[in-house]
């Protein structure tokens, strides 16, 4: 069995910095695509942030472009989210997922969430 572990959510102010923290544990797998989600509440969850190991690439959300950066460990299957310049409306549940395969756009691995609070 797979495990996803997050760490490092928190409480900061507006213009704060966080790093979330996502580790692998269990059954060794092999991923494709990890990404950082996040869930506000009354909102659906909605993707902040993924990284595609083969190539390197990442994208995101564009409200956080140039203020997150996600980065990680192909390796440890281990990825993390680098928040700067944090706003009121970044608070959410932020979830980390990994994906094993190209052709599917199915998350299989999920974490159970860490909150990030931020406050005006």
């Amino acid at each position: 069995q797979v495990q996803l572990v997050e760490s490092g959510g928190g409480l900061v102010q507006a213009g704060g910095s966080l790093r979330l923290s996502c580790a692998a544990s269990g059954r060794t797998f092999s991923s494709y695509r990890m990404a950082w989600f996040r869930q506000a509440p009354g909102k659906e969850r909605e993707l902040v942030a993924d990284l595609t190991w083969s190539s390197g690439s990442t994208s995101y959300k564009g409200s956080v472009k140039g203020r997150f950066t996600i980065s990680g460990d192909s390796i440890e299957n281990t990825v993390y989210l680098q928040m700067n310049s944090l706003k009121p409306e970044d608070t959410a549940v932020y979830f980390c997922a990994a994906r094993t395969s190209r052709w599917s756009s199915i998350y299989e691995y999920w974490g159970q969430g860490t909150q990030v609070t931020v406050s005006s």
